[in-house]
């Protein structure tokens, strides 16, 4: 053993003792090895940065703006919902369906590309359903490393160890010739992680996104506001049709504000232009429950409509709220709501005011304003969102959890879905690399405008990117430096008078356990000459060797590390390493004796 190898092996005991005990974080343990790797001789600096231009990092980067699109046109939230609805109240069922939507996906396309693009999808169920993502992250990690185990272009290890075989003369495996393993080994990972998940604690992941966030409903019993909102339907004889708001003067003349308006699919926010036609329905606010919805009605000519409890929690894409705090630089202070024109200086309208910890509920209209008053604003999210830029007489104070749920691209989910669909037709069809795929789908998500360049930015998670570069140099590191070869060659001199089902299960431990190291795809390639010259000596047939390899290179649950599919989600898991070690290690080990047992039976020795 050289001191080169001496010092590789040194680093990588270090950075696992630090992943260990999760201190520093895992993107600031791929710095210090990327750091430190050239200090051993095995890998030059330049090197040690190679992975910023490897075309699997951008890969993962340019699945995290697809994924983005499809949680921004909301796809990620009718999938999640559709599952859920499929789901109904059962947890086993939830993850039944997860799993197997997971898999089926990855065994034709990138499993890498399928966890960026379900990761969205899970945090919408677990926001829906209360979940905590923890519980929900690492069936997807295993069903997307399963999808490897499915078919043969479901993962670079399968394609590299059948190259291997043909170069070795034979005839290479078939495209569902994985498929006979893949399938009992979904069902086993199913059952297992019906059980296992429960030792992830319901604490340990990030609770569901505004779970600490006021709701729209929260509001509506705080300003007391039920009772006070009416929709109504612009019949053919009301003396509204064809009248402006500003002409109407509703406020005067009725104590009423005009909050919304439906018309046909669209919701309109008004303004004092705005022309009222035949069939509008119209949400009003009548400033105070004790105002009487029909005298409304005869004098203006409406039918009233049915108003149900959740209606705003339905209509939070189009019709937004707000709590401001009035400071003491506030030009607002002792005017009445209607003198300070919220609507026309905002676009926004007052439908609650709190002083204290009371609600005002009467008198609205003319209270005159004071400082520190808490006002509940209506009207669209956009305007919501710049009322920030007033900050001398206006303090934006809360956004309820609904305004996490609102998509910034609402309408274009077609697009989404049809940048998806040709991504992956180019994936399957390889007529060119994945990664240029992927780059071709955000480049259209982008011309269709599902994304933007700020939320294509923000929408990378960079400690991901950072931790898979900092560890790649790893592999040319360990290779270099001898350490491969030598743990190649001690196998064969160990087993190589054992039984065959020994050899077998000697091959998958080494796989997996060099995989826990470098990437599956480095280990397929290293393992699979290993593996069929000792097919050779001990005159078997390849294929039970070759499969043996691919299978294992897929078995990578043990660590965060271990593959990008389990890297992607740590964070959105917030996951530690011993999360993966107690539920990984013990799957592997079942997956490691149905291997053994199932592939000499499909495959003849």
């Amino acid at each position: 053993m050289t001191l080169q190898l001496v010092m590789v092996l040194v680093l990588l005991a270090g950075a696992i003792a630090m992943f260990a005990i999760n201190k520093p974080r895992m993107d600031a343990v791929g710095l210090i090895m990327l750091t430190l790797l050239p200090f051993t001789g095995a890998v030059n600096m330049n090197e040690a940065l190679s992975g910023f231009s490897d075309s699997n990092i951008v890969l993962i980067a340019a699945l995290f703006v697809i994924g983005d699109g499809l949680v921004r046109t909301g796809v990620a939230r009718q999938l999640g919902d559709w599952l859920i609805a499929k789901a109904g109240n059962s947890d086993t069922k939830l993850l039944v369906l997860l799993m197997v939507v997971v898999c089926g996906l990855g065994s034709v396309m990138s499993s890498t590309a399928v966890t960026a693009i379900f990761i969205p999808v899970a945090l919408r169920i677990s926001q829906s359903t209360g979940t905590s993502p923890s519980r929900l992250m690492m069936p997807l990690s295993m069903a997307a490393l399963i999808s490897g185990m499915m078919t043969l272009v479901a993962t670079a290890p399968n394609l590299v160890v059948n190259s291997e075989l043909i170069r070795s003369g034979a005839a290479g495996f078939q495209f569902f010739s994985f498929t006979p393993f893949g399938l009992p080994i979904l069902v086993l990972g199913i059952v297992y992680m019906s059980f296992a998940r429960k030792w992830l604690s319901a604490g340990n992941g990030k609770e569901a996104d505004g779970s600490l966030m006021p709701t729209l409903n929260d509001w509506i019993r705080d300003y007391k506001l039920a009772g006070r909102e009416h929709r109504v339907r612009v019949t053919a004889g009301s003396p509204l049709v064809g009248k402006t708001l500003e002409e109407l003067d509703l406020r005067d003349r009725m104590h009423a504000s005009l909050v919304a308006i439906e018309r046909g699919p669209m919701i309109i926010q008004p303004t004092a232009k705005t022309e009222l036609r035949v069939g509008d329905i119209l949400l009003v606010d009548l400033f105070a429950a004790h105002e009487d919805i029909a005298t409304l009605r005869e004098q203006l000519g409406v039918e009233v409509m049915p108003l149900s409890g959740p209606y705003f929690t339905e209509r939070s894409q189009e019709i937004g709220m707000a709590e401001v705090i009035v400071p003491a630089s506030s030009e607002l202070i002792g005017l009445t709501i209607v003198n300070a024109k919220f609507r026309s200086k905002h676009g926004v309208s007052v439908i609650g005011i709190r002083r204290g910890n009371s609600a005002i509920d009467e008198g609205l209209r003319d209270e005159a304003l004071k400082m520190g008053d808490v006002l509940l604003l209506i009207g669209p999210w956009k305007a919501m969102d710049t009322l920030r830029s007033d900050s001398r007489n206006l303090v934006l104070l809360n956004l309820p959890a609904e305004h996490r749920d609102v998509l910034p691209a609402a309408g274009k989910a077609p697009q989404a879905v049809a940048c998806l669909v040709l991504v992956v037709g180019l994936m399957i069809s390889d007529p060119i690399p994945i990664v240029q795929a992927a780059l071709i789908g955000c480049l259209l998500m982008g011309a269709l405008k599902c994304v933007n360049l700020e939320s294509s930015y923000r929408s990378i998670d960079w400690k991901t990117i950072v931790l898979i570069v900092g560890m790649l140099p790893f592999s040319t590191a360990l290779q270099r430096s001898g350490g491969v070869d030598l743990m190649a060659n001690g196998l064969m001199s160990v087993i190589g008078g054992a039984g065959t089902h020994v050899v077998l299960a000697s091959i998958f431990i080494i796989t997996a356990i060099l995989g826990l190291f470098i990437s599956n795809t480095a280990t397929a390639v290293l393992m699979a000459p290993v593996a069929l010259a000792i097919a050779k000596e001990l005159h078997l047939s390849p294929y039970p060797f070759a499969m043996i390899v691919a299978l294992a290179a897929s078995t990578a649950f043990m660590t965060p590390v271990s593959s990008p599919v389990n890297t992607l989600v740590v964070t959105p898991g917030n996951y530690t390493f011993g999360d993966f070690l107690k539920v990984g290690v013990p799957f592997s080990i079942v997956v490691m004796i149905v291997c053994v047992i199932m592939v000499p039976l499909i495959l003849p020795l």
